[in-house]
């Protein structure tokens, strides 16, 4: 009786250590794996706000074109303006010296 109740006492110490120690490496899988979903949230997070970022300077560079053509435009018509005011000084002069 005593060597049954011995083994039975060896058996349920040995189940209750390896649960243990199942329960903690389980533990600490969940911990991981928490802290992976941690670091997977502030990663998509940055992504974010990077895309975001990047859809400002999208933003910023198109507005920046825009202004570049508007200044093209202006500078070629004051271009057109300064060519025919050389062309009728031109007249003028070959007017004037033909006299």
């Amino acid at each position: 009786m005593k060597t049954t109740a011995l083994k039975v006492s060896a058996l349920l110490l040995t189940l209750g250590l390896a649960s243990g120690c199942a329960t903690t490496g389980l533990d600490e899988v969940r911990a991981t794996a928490e802290a992976a979903a941690a670091d997977a949230a502030a990663a998509a997070s940055a992504a974010e706000a990077a895309r975001a970022a990047a859809d400002r300077a999208a933003q910023a560079a198109s507005s920046a074109q825009s202004t570049a053509d508007r200044a093209l435009s202006a500078a070629s018509g004051a271009q057109a303006c300064c060519d025919a005011n050389k062309e009728a000084m031109e007249r003028m002069f070959q007017k004037s010296m033909s006299k």
